[in-house]
C-alpha cells in the first residue's frame, strides 16, 4: 500500500506533458515552416522615416532583453535538436539579428521576408513564395523564417508576440497552421 501512495504522489508531482510539448515533438519530426517574429527591440513601431535596410542605425533595433530573447530561443532549438536545411530572413537588421543570434550563422537574407508594414504591395509574392518553399520542405528538416508581424498575419492570419513560434505546413499548395509556441522561458 505504501508504494502505492507513493507513486501517486510522484504522478501529481511529475510535470505534465503540454501542448507546448506536442508541438515541439512535430518540429522535431521536420516537414514544417518555422515562421518567427524578430525578438523584441526598442520603442516605436515601424522604423524612422527615411530608414535604409543597409544601415542598422538607421532601423529600429533589437533591444537587450530581445537580443536575449533570439539566445533563448536557439537554445531550446539545440536543446531540443530540431533540424531545419534553411534559416531565411527579412532584410530588416533587427530579423537578421534574431536569426544570427538564434541560430549561430548567417541567415539567407530573403526579400519577399520583407516588412509589409509601409507597402502591403508585396503580399502576393510573399504567400505564393512561402508556399512554394512549405511544399517543398520534407521530414526531418523545417524551414525557418524570420520576418515580421504584417507578414505572418498575411501568412496565417495570426498575429504574433515578439519571438514567438508560428507552426505550419503545406496542405493542397497553402499553409496550414499547426500551432504556436510562445517564446520559451
Amino acid at each position: 500500500m505504501k508504494r502505492f501512495w507513493i507513486l501517486l504522489l510522484a504522478a501529481c508531482l511529475a510535470p505534465a506533458a503540454s501542448a507546448d510539448d506536442a508541438l515541439w515533438a512535430k518540429l522535431k519530426a521536420g516537414g514544417n515552416v518555422v515562421l518567427i517574429r524578430h525578438a523584441s527591440t526598442v520603442e516605436g513601431l515601424g522604423d524612422p522615416p527615411g530608414f535604409k535596410l543597409g544601415d542598422c542605425a538607421t532601423q529600429r533595433n533589437l533591444s537587450d532583453a530581445g537580443r536575449e530573447e533570439a539566445r533563448r530561443l536557439g537554445r531550446q532549438f539545440q536543446f531540443r535538436a530540431i533540424n531545419f536545411t534553411t534559416a531565411r530572413s527579412s532584410q530588416w537588421c533587427r530579423c537578421l539579428e534574431t536569426a544570427r543570434l538564434a541560430f549561430g550563422e548567417e541567415p539567407e537574407p530573403w526579400p519577399v521576408l520583407n516588412s509589409l508594414h509601409a507597402d502591403a504591395s508585396g503580399e502576393a509574392a510573399l504567400v505564393k513564395e512561402v508556399n512554394a518553399l512549405a511544399a517543398k520542405v520534407k521530414p526531418p528538416y523545417n524551414a525557418v523564417l524570420v520576418t515580421h508581424n504584417f507578414n505572418i498575419r498575411a501568412l496565417t492570419g495570426i498575429s504574433p508576440k515578439e519571438a514567438e513560434l508560428i507552426i505550419a505546413r503545406s496542405s493542397s499548395g497553402k499553409l496550414e497552421v499547426v500551432g504556436r509556441i510562445p517564446l520559451p522561458q
